[in-house]
């Protein structure tokens, strides 16, 4: 066991892209003797994350270009010197007891690999990633938080808990996955490679949830051309039966969603989706 207060056994590393409205808040909610390291993707606002960052003491990875969430955590993560890593999205933030109830799960718990804390939602209700399209449906968990720490099947990106032996052990996140389903591929190998995936219940995350960046039709365009594309890679990678065929029926079937026609923001998504999953037909 480590002399070291919990605090500062564990790493936070953050990515940013165009997320000052919120990076702020999340950087005052992390304790001073914890080291944090921001990966800038290019923001538009990178200087303002550059001053931030040097006001907290925060190490800075600055990107010339959008290099993807899971390359940069990657990049974050080469950078700790601590025996755990918490990745974390710039729109959640950290209660004052978050990191010893982690570190105090990762001893009680010495075979997990990675844990997810609660995550709470703006308004206070339980998100809890129960399910995965990587995984078979026997695996899928009930809704809301368990009563008490537990194994589970995956995990989120969102506020990610793990030793970084076991993360440098499977290479980190892969970096053929620019934009989602990382968390989840990252989950699968880990689960397989190097120990079980814990839920700890004492330990609390607020996230407010799709503020990590600017909402707008062009961004919305961005993150459905990389979901499409991912969907399609990683259920291929896992052995999933007609990954092509089944990403395609769901992106029609959103495409054609009334809903799509009352907004700009949902008709960019939903199009480029679709877009992304057809040129996704053929592996590579």
């Amino acid at each position: 066991m480590s002399d070291l207060p919990a605090s500062a056994r564990v790493t936070v590393v953050s990515v940013c892209f165009n997320s000052m409205a919120v990076l702020p808040d999340m950087l005052a909610s992390v304790p001073a003797d914890t080291p944090v390291v921001l990966v800038d993707n290019a923001s538009t606002d990178a200087a303002a994350v550059a001053e931030l960052a040097g006001a907290r003491g925060a190490r800075l990875v600055r990107n010339a270009e959008n290099r993807g969430f899971g390359v940069a955590c990657n990049q974050g993560a080469a950078l700790a010197g601590t025996e755990f890593v918490l990745f974390l999205n710039p729109d959640a933030q950290l209660m004052p007891d978050t990191l010893d109830e982690l570190v105090a799960a990762a001893e009680r718990h010495p075979h997990a690999s990675a844990m997810n804390p609660r995550i709470a939602e703006a308004d206070g209700s339980a998100y809890f990633k129960r399910h995965s399209h990587l995984m078979p449906r026997a695996e899928k968990m009930p809704r809301g938080w368990p009563e008490a720490d537990r194994e589970v099947t995956v995990l989120s990106g969102a506020a990610l808990f793990v030793r970084r032996a076991d993360f440098e052990a499977v290479g980190g996140f892969d970096p053929e996955i620019f934009l989602y389903h990382e968390d989840d591929d990252l989950s699968r190998r880990l689960r397989a490679e190097r120990g079980p995936l814990m839920f700890v219940r004492a330990a609390l995350v607020q996230h407010l949830g799709g503020r990590s960046s600017v909402r707008s039709p062009e961004v919305a365009a961005l993150k459905a051309w990389h979901m499409g594309r991912s969907r399609v890679y990683a259920a291929r990678k896992h052995g999933q039966k007609f990954a092509f065929g089944r990403a395609l029926f769901q992106a029609t079937a959103q495409l054609l969603s009334p809903a799509v026609l009352l907004s700009k923001r949902k008709r960019a998504k939903q199009w480029t989706f679709f877009r992304a999953v057809l040129a996704s037909r053929k592996p590579g």
